[in-house]
């Protein structure tokens, strides 16, 4: 029978692929008080390093995890109860607790990726969640899906979440007639249309955030609701991101326009620099990226504003979630869309959704269900 007043700490599973975490240090001490998204702990895996956040108040009554350790997915780190919990119930849960089978986990997680045939190509995606509203997140240049991997479990919670690749990104095809904005929107449809989406909830990253705005614009009845994240499109400034992200060729080259990305440079792994490489060297991809950065962002201005046809007569609900660092899009854009709420987080970069992944959740969950 579940003590429901004890709250096991495990390691999470960050993205779909990840099997193990190490413990890289505890951040409070045994019999601390703890409230919903207070970091307790801080692991790395191979991909990026992150803290991990209390779900519940309570207590920590109990460490497990030890630093410098690696541990599956799921398996037990600490222990959060009620002051009024006996040590011997502590001692018999940690005991008895048993982390789920690498087979069970799959089966519980079901496929990793799927695929969608579009006329915009076959298109990958990730599919969380199987009720309440529809929300589906879209990426930004040069990312993929698996930047949501600090997302999407947590809002398939509450929702049906899907999460693609656009056209030229991750998994999808590399290829794009006339690659721009509109394009990508239309990709963004014929999606909607393979899956059977009638409506969403759209939550866009930087150019996805415009592509998510020009969709409002031209076809409103597919939008339930808006939030932009470090959004494109809400004004003329832009930083030098695109161009070095688009001319970088090698690690050394690499590795500092990624550092641009995160208020938290450490962030920047070397294993998230060699599959950045990795995506960019892949046929196709180096042609279509230079195509999107010439139609969307040259000159280092944004080309493409769809914010100058949203007012706050005609937008969606809308939230503006921005990192007051961010070295790639002004944090002054957030400001950009009347009738919008917005929030700035002064710690946070471009990727503040990975950076402060715990409140972006809870924000986009609240907003979705006053939408």
């Amino acid at each position: 029978m579940t003590n429901t007043r004890i709250v096991p700490i495990v390691m999470p599973k960050w993205g779909l692929s990840m099997k193990e975490g190490k413990v890289t240090g505890w951040l409070l001490e045994d019999g601390s008080k703890i409230n919903p998204g207070d970091a307790i702990l801080e692991v790395e895996t191979d991909k990026i390093a992150g803290s991990v956040e209390a779900h519940e108040a309570g207590v920590l009554r109990r460490r497990v995890g030890q630093p410098d350790t690696f541990y599956p997915v799921k398996t037990l780190l600490g222990v959060i109860a009620d002051p009024s919990v006996p040590e011997e119930e502590i001692d018999a849960f940690v005991s008895s607790f048993v982390t789920p089978s690498a087979e069970d986990d799959e089966a519980e997680q079901g496929p990793k990726y799927e695929y969608a045939e579009t006329p915009s190509g076959t298109l990958r995606y990730a599919k969380r969640g199987s009720g309440g509203a529809t929300l589906i997140l879209i990426h930004g240049f040069g990312g993929d899906l698996d930047n949501w991997l600090f997302n999407i479990d947590a809002l398939g919670e509450v929702a049906t979440v899907y999460a693609l690749d656009l056209p030229g990104h991750g998994q999808s095809s590399k290829s794009l007639e006339s690659p721009g904005l509109d394009s990508l929107t239309d990709a963004l449809a014929s999606f909607m249309g393979a899956v059977g989406i009638d409506s969403a909830h759209l939550v866009g990253h930087s150019m996805g955030g415009a592509i998510a705005m020009n969709m409002s614009v031209g076809d409103p009845g597919k939008v339930d609701s808006l939030t932009l994240i470090c959004s494109a499109g809400l004004g003329p400034e832009i930083g030098s991101y695109v161009d070095r992200y688009v001319a970088a060729q090698g690690r050394k080259e690499l590795k500092p326009v990624l550092e641009q990305l995160f208020a938290d440079k450490s962030l920047v792994s070397r294993q998230l620099v060699d599959d950045v490489l990795k995506y960019k060297r892949l046929d196709g991809v180096e042609p279509l990226l230079k195509d999107l950065a010439a139609s969307l962002f040259a000159g280092q201005a944004q080309q493409d504003q769809p914010v100058a046809k949203l007012t706050a007569g005609n937008a969606p609900p809308t939230l503006v979630i921005w990192g007051k660092q961010d070295e790639v899009i002004p944090s002054a854009h957030a400001q950009n869309l009347p009738g919008a709420k917005v929030v700035v987080f002064d710690d946070a970069g471009h990727m503040v959704f990975m950076e402060k992944a715990s409140d972006v959740n809870s924000l986009i969950k609240t907003h979705i269900a006053g939408s």
